[in-house]
């Protein structure tokens, strides 16, 4: 798509130059305008030639209509597939996109994972409905999108499970990012008429585990924080 809207754009360029050129050379020369001004067959010639340069600007001009449209909807498919249309995140099939790049190979030094599990989703649904549990899950991704400060891949991996992986990270830099999130649910919770956010965290750093031992380990660890 880059290489094409690149390849159209000089088109078009090279196109409105030569255009131009070929206007200020007719107009610039007194001679050659009268030759095309009273001479029919080059009068009919120019025409013919200025005919095709019009012709060819509108077919470009519907390349570029066609082209603006493709990639619009190619973005509205690819955020169908592969976003949670709740939260605007990544949903479940690009965490295991974003996953399988990493399989059956060794993985960066510094990679951490973490997941988080909402505990109190059942508790709002049952007592303010489920649109107040669709706001809190919302909530709870933009909290995560927020502080994870584009430093890290943030996913919902399930109905109540979310995933960051961090390709470039150490304890202390996992240790802040948890810091963050928890503050900012208490932030939200103290402002909440609908529930309080609650919710279980595990994360678990490269310890020459393959990416999927990774996260396992990271989700273990989340259940066992569950159960405390």
């Amino acid at each position: 798509m880059k290489k094409f809207n690149l390849f159209k754009t000089v088109q078009l360029v090279i196109f409105i130059a030569l255009a131009v050129f070929s206007l200020v050379i007719v107009f610039k020369d007194p001679q050659l305008y009268q030759i095309i001004g009273h001479n029919v067959h080059v009068k009919l010639l120019c025409f013919i030639l200025w005919l095709v340069l019009g012709i060819s600007f509108v077919f470009m001009f519907i390349d570029f209509s066609s082209y603006t449209r493709l990639r619009q909807e190619n973005n509205e498919l690819d955020f169908a597939v592969f976003y949670d249309p709740l939260t605007g995140i990544a949903n479940r099939y690009r965490c295991d996109a974003y996953i399988e790049q990493y399989k059956h190979k060794a993985l960066p030094k510094d990679m951490g994972c973490v997941t988080f599990i909402m505990t109190s989703l059942k508790p709002i649904n049952d007592q303010f409905g489920h649109e107040a549990g669709d706001a809190a899950i919302r909530d709870f991704s933009d909290i995560l999108a927020k502080e994870a400060e584009n430093t890290c891949f943030i996913g919902r991996n399930g109905g109540n499970k979310f995933l960051a992986i961090f390709s470039d990270c150490r304890r202390r830099d996992i240790d802040i990012f948890l810091k963050k999130v928890r503050e900012a649910c208490d932030g939200r919770n103290r402002a909440s008429k609908t529930g309080d956010i609650g919710y279980a965290s595990g994360f678990a750093l490269n310890e020459g585990k393959e990416i999927t031992e990774l996260i396992a380990l990271s989700d273990r660890r989340a259940l066992d924080n569950l159960e405390k």
